[in-house]
């Protein structure tokens, strides 16, 4: 696939399953917290259940802070399996995010990207302080964040994604999105008409069945083949 229009300035990503290694930290937050619970506990079920919770109370106004979320997800979450919650719970949780790991290939990849000259910027559902952790671990490659917290809005919204491009200083044309999550920012690009990369790292998300991203890659590694094809590298 060929990524249609000039060659944008910015590069924006998703976070969470994109750069950084989510489903494999919460299944570790997770289990930490279940296992001290007792019981044999089927964790794919309860993710699911927790997912269910945070995308619903994410839609909520007015708008929670992502550590408020989270909480509030997994306490429901722990009372449908009927698990007694915590507030130390919820601090495993949100205290485990901002030390998860990007995958393998995102620091060298970043580096290649920005040495190319394009600008990264990561738009984010999560709160500043939750999400510093993560991007210091990315080699000082990225140029902005934008977080759910500052744009008071979680994707996939309209809100964030134009709160970001106005503070980024582009318009919808002048950038690329990169991300993993169909439901969140497939289904914005959807909506607003940005072009999009989807990273499928084969973790069963499935692609929106009314709309395909403009070039699907299998992890971070292949984005500048993308774009080098495009005529942008």
């Amino acid at each position: 696939m060929t990524l249609p229009g000039n060659r944008p300035s910015w590069l924006t990503f998703d976070c969470y399953g994109t750069l950084i290694q989510w489903d494999e930290g919460l299944l570790a937050a997770m289990d930490r917290i279940l296992s001290a619970k007792g019981g044999d506990i089927d964790q794919p079920a309860f993710i699911a259940t927790y997912d269910r919770h945070e995308h619903a109370l994410e839609e909520e106004r007015p708008h929670r802070s992502f550590k408020g979320v989270s909480a509030i997800a997994l306490e429901r979450a722990m009372g449908e399996f009927g698990l007694a919650f915590t507030p130390d719970d919820a601090e495993i949780l949100t205290s485990s995010i901002g030390r998860m790991p990007p995958f393998p290939e995102v620091v060298e990849t970043l580096g290649r990207l920005k040495a190319a000259g394009f600008r990264l910027a990561i738009i984010s559902n999560t709160d500043d302080a939750i999400i510093a952790g993560n991007v210091a671990q990315l080699g000082g490659h990225v140029d902005r964040v934008i977080t759910a917290e500052q744009a008071g809005a979680y994707k996939p919204t309209t809100q964030i994604f134009h709160h970001a491009w106005k503070q980024l200083g582009i318009g919808m044309n002048d950038l690329v999105h990169i991300c993993a999550s169909p439901h969140l920012d497939l289904a914005a690009a959807r909506r607003l008409g940005f072009r999009t990369v989807w990273v499928d790292r084969s973790t069963g998300r499935k692609p929106l069945s009314d709309y395909s991203a403009d070039a699907v890659v299998p992890d971070l590694e292949k984005v500048p083949g993308v774009l080098a094809a495009a005529g942008w590298m």
